[in-house]
């Protein structure tokens, strides 16, 4: 009989964990931001450089959250872990975040690209330009892409609700697909492709490594770094979670960092630095220039495969966390309730797919990434925090794994992250305030419900 923790089964073991921390990871982010980092640095060597700091961080989190996924391996990831440090207020804003800028926001934001990339690699399917819209009104367009989208984000919300067993199998398979898709581009592109490897050590440019440009590409690396968590919000359904999570986390990571600095390479490779100069389709880009254009719908196709790894690990890691709020009372009650006979948080996935399909109907793409904004690095930064103040108590539990590097380790992960934090403040105050706005309604909605919750006590007595 398989064990049970909170209602949930342990049925996920070390590969299909490191797989759901690689499929987290490895979204729009790595084709999308690098010429942007370019743009802001000048200079490849100084690009590198980015990409490697930025791991460093992600990294350190992964070593950090590994062990407090083995002192508490429960699923709700920094709900539980801020709830343990800092109380259940700071655990539910937490998880107000993962709700509406954690998961649901980033499932529409990917689900837009997938449809996006979708059709450009069957532009037949499309009328006319594209840009048909079959009703627009009230904030609302419904066109092609979106319901594209929508039916993304609807598929793999029912797989996820109907088993964990079959939803892991089928991540799996998508996220080994995408990964051949990617290790495969970049050999074919370095030993087969047309290009030239500029030189990488530039005095100057690395020079700026100490600059606002360079915190600003790091705003950018760290986006497309985010995911590395990933396993910690599975921690009920982690087979062996003392060694599992930890391994998972920083084995996943480890494994994202490498492709990602193999695939930058092939991308300097392929294209001159004032061709990739603020470009967002960085990687049809370079496809383009090393195999010719006939490559275009091939690598449309191949990186909407891709986008459908990350959209089906969100959806199946975010659900964790509400059910965890709603077991202990901090959410709607009706979360915290399994369904059917592989009993899943069925209802915390449709909670999730509802939202990520009213971003879809209402907001671009580019709004998405944007609104994602400061507050994922605040809250992991605020987490990491929580592991330096349970390592002080006397009553703490001791994990059978502890941070590699303590406590230089955390202190590194919490200076990179306020690095990001001070610069997104400075240089995007709105989307600021945005994120700021976000966390005072969960504020408001943490002290509604615990009146209701204490209404309904007074009511039973």
């Amino acid at each position: 009989m398989e064990e049970q923790t909170n209602g949930l089964r342990r049925q996920i073991g070390f590969f299909s964990a490191t797989i759901l921390v690689v499929a987290n990871m490895i979204g729009t982010g790595i084709f999308t931001t690098s010429g942007f980092i370019i743009e802001e640095l000048g200079g490849p060597g100084a690009m590198l450089l980015c990409w490697v700091t930025g791991g460093i961080f992600a990294l350190s989190g992964a070593l950090c959250y590994g062990e407090l996924g083995a002192m508490y391996p429960l699923a709700g990831g920094e709900y539980v872990y801020l709830r343990e440090a800092f109380g259940r207020p700071m655990a539910f804003l937490s998880g107000w975040i993962s709700l509406i800028v954690g998961f649901s926001a980033p499932i529409a934001a990917a689900s837009i690209a997938f449809a996006t990339y979708f059709f450009r690699a069957f532009p037949a399917l499309l009328r006319g330009d594209g840009n048909l819209h079959f009703f627009e009104g009230m904030g609302i367009t419904i066109s092609p892409i979106s319901l594209a989208a929508l039916a993304v984000i609807i598929l793999f919300s029912l797989v996820h609700s109907y088993s964990l067993w079959f939803g892991s199998r089928v991540q799996n398979v998508l996220t080994i697909f995408k990964f051949t898709l990617i290790t495969g581009f970049v050999i074919a592109g370095l030993f087969l492709g047309k290009g030239a490897m500029p030189e990488l050590v530039n005095g100057p440019s690395l020079s700026l490594a100490f600059s606002g440009k360079f915190a600003v590409s790091l705003i950018f690396v760290s986006f497309a770094y985010s995911g590395w968590n990933a396993a910690s919000y599975l921690g009920s359904e982690i087979k062996d979670p003392g060694r599992n999570i930890p391994l998972a986390l920083v084995v996943g990571t480890f494994v994202v960092i490498v492709l990602y600095l193999l695939l930058n390479l092939t991308y300097i490779f392929a294209l001159p630095l004032d061709k990739m100069s603020g470009v967002l389709e960085i990687g049809t880009m370079a496809a383009i220039s090393l195999f010719g254009e006939n490559v275009s719908h091939w690598v449309s196709g191949a990186i909407a495969i891709g986008l459908l790894s990350v959209i089906s690990a969100m959806i199946l890691a975010g659900p964790r966390v509400y059910y965890a709020m709603a077991r202990d009372g901090a959410f709607v009650d009706g979360l915290a309730r399994l369904k059917g006979r592989h009993q899943t948080p069925a209802y915390s996935i449709m909670l999730q797919g509802l939202l990520a399909i009213a971003m879809v109907l209402t907001a671009s793409f580019d709004e998405l990434l944007i609104y994602i904004g400061f507050t994922l690095s605040l809250f992991a930064m605020l987490t990491v925090c929580g592991l330096l103040l349970i390592r002080k108590r006397k009553n703490a539990p001791v994990a059978a794994y502890r941070t590699w590097g303590y406590p230089v380790t955390p202190l590194i992960f919490i200076a990179g992250n306020l690095w990001i934090i001070y610069y997104s403040i400075m240089i995007k105050p709105l989307v600021s305030a945005v994120g700021l706005l976000t966390i005072g309604i969960g504020i408001l909605i943490y002290l509604l419900i615990k009146r209701l919750h204490a209404t309904e006590n007074r009511g039973r007595k």
